[in-house]
Formats: structure tokens, C-alpha cells, sequence
């Protein structure tokens, strides 16, 4: 007879490394499912420490092999030292209406993306959770940051975040290592622009990367950040936070885990007897053959459109659109952070200074807009800024014209200092932005193929203007020059931060989980990756993942223990 797991945990990345580790450490024996590839913690990462004139192409995938594999994951960060952490989207497709285009960017293998994240890690604020009631946009959230907080303590001290304690109201502080030093141009940028500004704040980016590890990270394997800016090749000093380097050893420690890879989650099995989830349907990535795992507690956290989809197939005479939606609102209301808009430009002077080490982090200016008085016209909500100063260097030359030793000579020497910014805003939740799936319509894997319909509103794009506008007045002010901003293409998923599909809410009739992340409808059914989420606020969401999850592993337990669950 098949082992049953005291819980069960599909998906590996930010919130399934922490679902195993806070089940194993409570003491259950947990199954880890990952439709990925292994990866083992420093013996998988072949591309670091390589230069990149030691990879194909200077490190560059050339455009037949973007063009031919890789049609949305290039539009994000893939090189020739990371490609191999990304799906080929010739092997992994999916549909979207012809005049709406969605850039899901994926990493199938053991840790998820987890291991080329951004790492930046900002607490939501009262405002945040409270947003949706306030202005009538969405629904509200069942919990408010008093009900999360102690759980961002908790996961901040573990993880491991650099930061500075600023005592912003709509940017909580948190349990933080010593903050990444700014580069000498950003600390005069900061000096001016307080100067200038009294309701708008310029500080070091809060980013999960060690800089005082404590005797719990060194004794998980992890050391401090070496400032290589490597991170996305994978970190053997376990100085970022991942799956790999912090949460997995943690629960591999406890001897409750297992953990099995190439395992393609289905669907949910669901008992309508019982009224519970009895187990995960799974498809061998390499045999095709079909499994049934069985579990006493299910926790989704396959990402948002990935965990959904796995609702969504999961279909029963009780459940005839999708386990737990008698709502009908799983698979609605997608989101994603509005994106590729900015400002950059030149700062005159200290050309006797050059950066020291490649610090993978950036100054970040948390929201100002429809705050204290500021009400914007033409949008809601709001957007922050991340950004960083650097000296050009010979690259330079590309775009100049030259030729001889002169003009090599010329390109030894750096060039000028530049400061550049991005900005992040808040999208809202609409109906109409969903996924679905085609149970007629089956891949190689015999899944019901996905289906997403989103695009961006005139609040968002109006956002983005105004990221552009506002960062170019910005850096005016600061003495910057050759200022210019910029408004790229709006296309959700570009900024990696999708979220909702199965989101919590306090009424059944318009959700899908309850303030616990967990389903509604079927007791011992949670979900805590970004599918959840009800809102997005503007800050990177995936500390507050962390936090839910821990939140909810405790809970779930608690009941289980009390025998109510």
C-alpha cells in the first residue's frame, strides 16, 4: 500500500521551500513534488564563476535559439549563464488571444524560480491590505498587516534580508541584517533629494542577501554576499536566499521530507464523501505515467497560473469548473506589476571615483503617489522606483564611432556616471484578466492545455506615464543631466510578479480562500503562492508569500493537532 503523507506540497520555490520546512520542522512527514528537474545545491550551477568570454556568444544565446525556443522567455533576463533555469517555450506553450500577449516566464527544475529572482523584499503596509475597501477596487483583503506581521519577522530573520531601519508608515521596517553600502554618486543623489523632498524617501534596496549571517544561516551552509552580482548563475555561498541555500536543507535536516522531481501536478484528488482533498494526481515528466500521491493536508504552491491550473483540472461531480469555486472566480482577476518605464541620466563630476564590487542590490524610493495629500487625477493606487548609478563602461563604444589604438585607448578609460530607474505600480484586479483550460485539448503530457486572456487597463498605463514623467522630473531636480525617460510596451508578465487567480476574500461567494489561504470549500486545500494574492500594492510581492505561507503551515498544523482539520 502507497505511503500517505501527513501533508503534501506541490511546487518547490519560494512558497514551497518554506511549506516544507515549516511541515517538516513541525514534526509531519511531508512529500515535496516539483514538475521540474533535480537540482542539487552547488554541484547544479555550471555556469558560475564562468566569464563571459568563456561562454557561446560572450554569454549572449544567439537569435536563432531565442527565436526558436525561446519566444517569451527572452524577453526577460535569459542569457547563455542562466537559460538553462528557464523553460524552452517551444516545449511548454500556451494560448492568449492574438491582440493580447501575457510573457509567463517559468523555470521548471527543483527550487523554482527561486534561483534567478530579484531578491528585493518589502513589506506590505495597513495601507496596502486595506486598499481594495478603501477605493472599491476588488475585494477586501480578510487580513490586515497586524494579522501578518509577526510573520514577517519571522521569515525576514530566517531568509535573511539587508536593509535600513527609515520608519516609513507605508513601508514597514523590518528584522534586518546590516544594509549594502550606496555607491558615492548615490549617497550625493540621496543627500539632494532630501533636501528637496520632505514626503518622499531615497533608500538602500531591501534585498535577501546576507551580510552578517547568523549562526542558524552558517549552520544551513550559507556565508556572506561576496558581491559578485553573479546570482542568477546560482550562489554555492548560499548568501541569496532560495530554496536550495536555505529552506530544502532546513527541511532535509529534519529526516520528514521527501522529495520526488519530474512530477507534473494534475490535479487534486477529492473525496465527496469526506469533503476533502485526499491526494495529488501526477504525471512522470519522463515516463508519462500517471500517479496518485495521497496526503491528509494539500498545499498548492506551484505559482500563480501553475497552481490554478492544477484547480482548474481538477474537476468532479461536486466540483464541475474547478476544485473549490462554487465562486467562480478561480482562474479571474491575474495580475501583474505595470512595468518597463523610467528615467535615467548623466551626474557630472567624481571622475575620480569608480564603483567598488558588483553589489546586487539598488536604491529603491518607496510609493509617494495618492498618498498625504497627493491625489492623482487620471489613477489609482501607486509605483516605486528601483535603481542604481554606475560609470559606463567600454561597451560604450558600441554606439560611438572610432577606430585605432586611440579610440581603443579612449574606451580603457571610463566614462561618465549615469543613474538609471525603474519603475514598479500597483495593477488593479479586474474580472476579465483570467486563465482557463481546454480539457479537450490535452499536451504531450496529457494536461489540459492553458488558456490566458489579460491586459493592462488605462489606470496602469496611465501609471506608467507617470512612472516616466515623475522619474524624469526626479532626477532633474537632483542636478542630473542629459535626463531622458522612457514608456516601454505594457505586457503583463513581464515583471515576473503575476498574481491572483485563486484569491483570498472573506465571503465564499467572491473568493476562493479564506483568511488562512485556505479553500472556502474544501477544508484541507491550501494555496499560498501568489494566486492568493487579492491586491498587488506596488511593492515586490515575494516576502509577503513567504509570510502567508509560514502563516498558514502553522495554522493548517494547529488544526490538525486539534483534530479539526
Amino acid at each position: 500500500m502507497a505511503e500517505e503523507f501527513d501533508a503534501i506540497v506541490v511546487g518547490s520555490g519560494i512558497s514551497g521551500g518554506w511549506a516544507a520546512k515549516e511541515f517538516t520542522e513541525k514534526g509531519l512527514k511531508t512529500l515535496l513534488l516539483d514538475r521540474g528537474r533535480q537540482v542539487t545545491h552547488r554541484e547544479d550551477y555550471p555556469t558560475e564563476g564562468v566569464p563571459p568570454w568563456e561562454l557561446p556568444n560572450n554569454g549572449r544565446v544567439s537569435k536563432e535559439e531565442l527565436n526558436k525556443d525561446y519566444e517569451i522567455q527572452k524577453l526577460a533576463f535569459l542569457q547563455e549563464s542562466n537559460k538553462h533555469f528557464f523553460v524552452k517555450d517551444s516545449e511548454h506553450g500556451y494560448e492568449q488571444p492574438d491582440d493580447k500577449m501575457f510573457t509567463w516566464i517559468r523555470g521548471y527544475q527543483l527550487g523554482g524560480r527561486s534561483l534567478v529572482w530579484g531578491k528585493q523584499c518589502y513589506r506590505w503596509s495597513e495601507m496596502d491590505f486595506n486598499s481594495n475597501k478603501s477605493d472599491g477596487n476588488g475585494v477586501d483583503w480578510p487580513i490586515r498587516y497586524d494579522d501578518i506581521s509577526s510573520w514577517y519577522d519571522y521569515v525576514e530573520k530566517f531568509a535573511g534580508i539587508s536593509g535600513s531601519m527609515e520608519g516609513i508608515e507605508t513601508l514597514p521596517d523590518g528584522v534586518f541584517q546590516p544594509p549594502m553600502e550606496m555607491s558615492c554618486v548615490e549617497q550625493e543623489m540621496k543627500k539632494r533629494f532630501d533636501e528637496i523632498y520632505d514626503d518622499r524617501h531615497f533608500i538602500i534596496g531591501r534585498c535577501a542577501h546576507l551580510t552578517e549571517p547568523t549562526e542558524e544561516q552558517i549552520s544551513l551552509g550559507r556565508g556572506a554576499c561576496q558581491y559578485r552580482n553573479e546570482c542568477q548563475k546560482g550562489c554555492s555561498f548560499g548568501a541569496y536566499f532560495s530554496s536550495q541555500s536555505a529552506t530544502l536543507p532546513a527541511a532535509e535536516r529534519t529526516g520528514n521530507l521527501t522529495t520526488i522531481t519530474d512530477a507534473i501536478g494534475h490535479s487534486v484528488v477529492y473525496d465527496a464523501n469526506s469533503g476533502k482533498a485526499t491526494g495529488v494526481r501526477v504525471i512522470d515528466a519522463k515516463t508519462k505515467e500517471v500517479k496518485i500521491y495521497t496526503g491528509k493536508v494539500i498545499f498548492l504552491c506551484a505559482s500563480t497560473i501553475g497552481s490554478t491550473q492544477i484547480m482548474l483540472n481538477s474537476v468532479s461531480k461536486t466540483f464541475q469548473n474547478g476544485m473549490a469555486n462554487g465562486s467562480g472566480a478561480l482562474g479571474h482577476y491575474l495580475m501583474d506589476h505595470i512595468y518597463q518605464a523610467g528615467a535615467s541620466g548623466r551626474m557630472p563630476g567624481y571622475e575620480d571615483t569608480y564603483e567598488y564590487g558588483r553589489r546586487p542590490n539598488e536604491i529603491y524610493i518607496p510609493r509617494f503617489r495618492n498618498l498625504n495629500g497627493d491625489k492623482q487625477e487620471n489613477f489609482v493606487r501607486g509605483h516605486g522606483y528601483q535603481g542604481s548609478a554606475h560609470r559606463v563602461s567600454w561597451s560604450r563604444g558600441n554606439d560611438e564611432t572610432g577606430y585605432g589604438v586611440d579610440f581603443k585607448n579612449e574606451l580603457q578609460k571610463p566614462g561618465a556616471w549615469y543613474f538609471r530607474m525603474t519603475g514598479f505600480g500597483e495593477m488593479l484586479p479586474r474580472y476579465e484578466n483570467h486563465i482557463s483550460v481546454d480539457h479537450n485539448d490535452l499536451d504531450q503530457w496529457g494536461v489540459p492545455k492553458l488558456h490566458i486572456d489579460c491586459a493592462f487597463s488605462e489606470n496602469e498605463l496611465n501609471l506608467q506615464k507617470d512612472i516616466a514623467a515623475e522619474g524624469e522630473k526626479m532626477l532633474k531636480a537632483m542636478g542630473l543631466e542629459d535626463v531622458t525617460s522612457w514608456v516601454g510596451d505594457a505586457m503583463p508578465g513581464l515583471c515576473i510578479h503575476e498574481m491572483g487567480t485563486a484569491r483570498m476574500g472573506r465571503d465564499p461567494a467572491t473568493s476562493i480562500l479564506n483568511s488562512h489561504n485556505q479553500a472556502h470549500e474544501v477544508s484541507n486545500l491550501f494555496i499560498t503562492d501568489g494566486s492568493c494574492m487579492t491586491s498587488t500594492a506596488n511593492q515586490n510581492p515575494s516576502l509577503t508569500y513567504m509570510a502567508l505561507t509560514a502563516r498558514a503551515v502553522d495554522y493548517a498544523v494547529t488544526q490538525m493537532k486539534a483534530g479539526t482539520l
